[in-house]
């Protein structure tokens, strides 16, 4: 690939930016000096840019704790993404795995990799995702069981058989406390899901995706790479 785009893709400018600053002080890619911004380098040649070096990674894979307030997306020219939240060096084709509402917070993964995607949101596929709820009213064994059913939302849509599993109810506060796991997406599913009980959603934040789990050493708005033995559990 082209020197220019090698260095773009692991984020060091734009492509504009970099052909200047590549012809004017060039860049070291095995142990040469180059002003070309269209010399051809591949994944294993060794780069050095700005004094430092520059390893080429083809995907990348983050786990973010979502915060509150901060949107699912890319990029946005009024608001801050969670992308936005991803602080180092950082290649410019990131986005989020699916979406979490504005007001959700919890795990969200952020990735480059579109299989890696398809795969955890494909309906096919059947992937669980388990969320913390606290929600308006008392919930109770009645309600898990039309979860498992698969309810029938007040729009028409059925959503698959879901697990609702009671945490804690406050007669005093009418607030109760859940984990429900779902293997689908729609938009806004668990609070429609809640909705058509009558529970209003108070709080919501995601715990796990398939094979992964929130790592709970991160803040909200903090994220880490995935280790390796999660790349591993998600190669499913």
């Amino acid at each position: 690939m082209r020197l220019d785009k090698y260095l773009s893709d692991m984020g060091a400018g734009t492509r504009s930016e970099l052909k200047k600053e590549i012809r004017k002080s060039g860049a070291v890619v095995d142990g040469t000096i180059v002003k070309d911004p269209g010399f051809s380098v591949s994944e294993s040649s060794a780069v050095v840019f700005r004094g430092s070096e520059v390893a080429y990674e083809e995907y990348v894979y983050y786990m973010l704790n979502k915060p509150a307030g901060i949107i699912s997306a890319s990029e946005d020219g009024r608001e801050e993404t969670v992308v936005d939240l991803i602080s180092e060096p950082k290649r410019r084709d990131l986005f989020p795995v699916g979406r979490l509402d504005r007001d959700t917070e919890g795990l969200l993964l952020i990735t480059n990799d579109g299989a890696l995607s398809h795969r955890l949101l494909s309906p096919k596929h059947h992937v669980d995702k388990v969320y913390y709820v606290k929600v308006s009213g008392i919930l109770t064994e009645n309600d898990a069981e039309l979860f498992r059913d698969g309810l029938v939302l007040t729009d028409g849509l059925e959503c698959l058989p879901a697990e609702l599993e009671i945490l804690s109810v406050s007669d005093d506060d009418y607030v109760s406390e859940a984990e429900i796991t779902i293997r689908e997406g729609k938009f806004h599913q668990v609070k429609r899901m809640f909705a058509s009980i009558g529970s209003e959603v108070i709080y919501l934040k995601r715990l796990s995706m398939g094979p992964i789990s929130l790592d709970p050493d991160l803040a909200p708005g903090e994220y880490r790479r995935l280790t390796t033995e999660e790349l591993t559990a998600l190669e499913f």
